[in-house]
């Protein structure tokens, strides 16, 4: 992983490619390169540094076919000689090109095969074996070549290739790793994800799982994972260009914090009432159906499924467990026909999700739902139910607006629920869409404290640990802030439920511990202050995130921002934008790459 561009046309494709790795830079990366076909030779140009450095680099350079990718390491350390493009060839010049996301499993034997016939290795690679194994396959036609190998190949891959003897011809192939084809006036391209293109074309075609295409000046062809010819809709994308302008913000992660109450409001925009037909036609009769509910995701979407599982507990009184996807994949587990098994990603292309989706399926639970912000994923495919967020996308690495929508998606789930097993009262759904309805209000409220947190940011500046608190329906997100503020900053954090502290946490308070606290005024208000004094007897510094009627009063070694209403419920969701904000101003503060934070990936499409 981590971004593929390519390209067939008659004009000069290199910034195509260069303004489609820009356009992907907010996956996170640590190399780059492009390669092309020009002059009857390959030109390769890679860097360890950023898409710009690699674009002055190619100033000059002209060619009608190309590719080109941002790499995140997995095999080998981010290096100029593991960078991608890799070439092969035995003889004389290079004449295969190829790029990779992905992982391949088996590219031990692979590489002692190819060792064998002659094949020399430059980098540490696994992407290398499929140049070599391609080249090895090679006769004179690429598609039939790109074919043989990957039925060679053990695991994950998306890949676009080219040779020095087909100048006008690219071959894409995939299997659990994301590929899209855009189709332009004679000329064809291809990509990790379609906002690569936006501005080339709109007119995407979605690959298939084993999909290989073949792409030419005015044609393409697809043959599916047996070989046979088949054809794939072509739709038209609008990857929202204005989406991925910073305006006057400084990063993206701000403008995509204060782009949350639109967010909301755009996510909410179809719902008129608790219907179990906002999750898909088979919802009304589905959801009657389920005794139990699962709930997979990674990272963010995980702590998202946690506060959903509250939700879901609470409100329709059906049991609920969250489960890590790469855990739950890899355990035996008792399948239960009628347990609803909810995916929640924001790409709807994580792989340890995707594999969860599919294990689950294997054990014949095929009651299935998608909570996802991308409409063409292949988790919203592979699901019998979807919800789809309304979150636009979402550049920054660190999750924000993507998280807040998956929380409304996941609450109207429990009303839904509620409602087709008879314990949603009429009075109660109007008092949950007024709620909903009132909600970017209140985070837009929220997001106007945002001078108070600055200050604190410029005191967790200067720290290198801290600890977050929070209690029932809030400990999720006290998870949450502490991932974010180590994600973007460095620092790290730890999240516990307050009511731990004495089970061993307590003994790392210091006064150079900053505790933050999430307190809403809810049924736990009280045993949380029993925790924070806990932390106040050691010399603790508390910094308390508290709603307004809490009685939580500042005083030495207890800082206080109030938080405009308590919001019931749904507070989680307001809690959460000040832990957000937080962390981004700490990260401004200690000068950090915010948007693309070292060593991590915006959608983890490898294991």
């Amino acid at each position: 992983m981590c971004g593929i561009v390519g390209a067939v046309a008659q004009r000069n494709i290199v910034p195509i490619l260069i303004e489609g790795l820009r356009r992907l830079e907010y996956r996170g990366y640590d190399s780059c390169g492009v390669a092309v076909h020009a002059d009857g030779q390959l030109r390769r140009v890679r860097s360890v540094g950023r898409v710009a450095e690699l674009d002055a680099r190619t100033r000059g350079l002209q060619a009608f076919t190309g590719i080109a990718h941002t790499r995140w390491a997995t095999h080998g350390a981010p290096t100029p000689d593991n960078a991608h493009p890799h070439f092969s060839g035995r003889h004389g010049a290079p004449r295969i090109a190829l790029v990779h996301n992905g992982i391949i499993e088996n590219h031990d034997v692979l590489r002692a095969g190819l060792i064998a016939k002659g094949y020399r290795f430059e980098s540490e690679t696994d992407t290398e074996v499929i140049a070599h194994l391609i080249d090895s396959l090679y006769d004179g036609d690429l598609f039939e070549a790109v074919q043989k190998a990957v039925r060679q190949l053990r695991g994950a891959y998306a890949i676009a290739v080219f040779a020095r003897e087909e100048p006008h011809r690219v071959v894409g192939a995939r299997a659990g790793s994301p590929l899209v084809v855009g189709l332009g006036d004679g000329e064809c391209f291809l990509a990790s994800d379609a906002l690569a293109l936006a501005g080339t074309t709109e007119r995407i075609v979605y690959l298939e799982e084993g999909d290989v295409a073949d792409l030419q000046l005015g044609r393409m062809w697809i043959v599916d994972a047996q070989g046979r010819p088949v054809q794939r809709e072509v739709r038209t994308v609008q990857a929202g260009l204005g989406s991925v302008e910073l305006g006057p913000y400084r990063h993206f992660m701000q403008k995509e914090i204060f782009e949350q109450p639109r967010a909301i409001a755009d996510t909410l925009e179809p719902v008129a009432g608790i219907d179990s037909l906002l999750f898909g036609e088979v919802a009304p009769s589905v959801l009657p159906r389920v005794t139990r509910v699962l709930l997979l995701a990674c990272g963010t979407s995980y702590y998202a499924g946690c506060v959903g599982r509250y939700w879901i507990e609470a409100i329709a009184r059906v049991p609920a467990t969250v489960e890590i996807a790469s855990e739950y994949r890899y355990r035996a587990s008792v399948p239960d026909p009628d347990t609803l098994v909810v995916v929640v990603s924001q790409s709807g292309e994580t792989a340890d999700t995707l594999a969860a989706l599919k294990y689950a399926k294997a054990q014949g639970m095929h009651l299935t739902l998608a909570v996802c912000n991308v409409a063409t994923s292949a988790m919203v495919r592979e699901t019998q139910m979807q919800f789809i967020t309304r979150a636009g996308p979402e550049i920054g690495v660190a999750s924000t607006k993507a998280f807040t929508t998956q929380l409304v998606a996941l609450y109207l789930l429990a009303q839904s629920l509620a409602k087709v097993k008879g314990l949603l009262p009429s009075e109660a759904e109007q008092v949950a869409m007024r709620s909903l309805r009132h909600l970017p209000a209140a985070v837009q409220s929220v997001l106007a404290l945002e001078p108070a947190i600055i200050a604190w940011s410029e005191i967790f500046a200067r720290k290198e640990h801290a600890l977050f608190l929070g209690r029932g329906l809030h400990y999720p997100i006290a998870l949450e802030g502490a991932l974010k503020l180590k994600e973007i900053s460095y620092i790290h954090a730890e999240a516990y439920p307050a009511g731990e502290l004495k089970h061993g946490p307590l003994a790392l308070v210091t006064e150079a511990m900053p505790v933050v606290t999430v307190a809403p005024n809810d049924a736990l208000l009280e045993k949380l202050k029993s925790n924070m004094q806990e932390v106040r007897a050691r010399g603790g510094q508390l910094y308390v995130f508290a709603d307004a009627d809490t009685r939580i009063e500042s005083s030495a070694g207890v800082h206080v921002i109030r938080l405009p209403e308590h919001y019931g419920d749904l507070s989680p969701i307001l809690h959460v934008v000040p832990l957000q904000l937080l962390a981004y101003h700490t990260a401004v503060a200690r000068g950090t790459d915010v948007d693309k934070p070292r060593n991590l990936a915006k959608s983890v499409t490898v294991e």
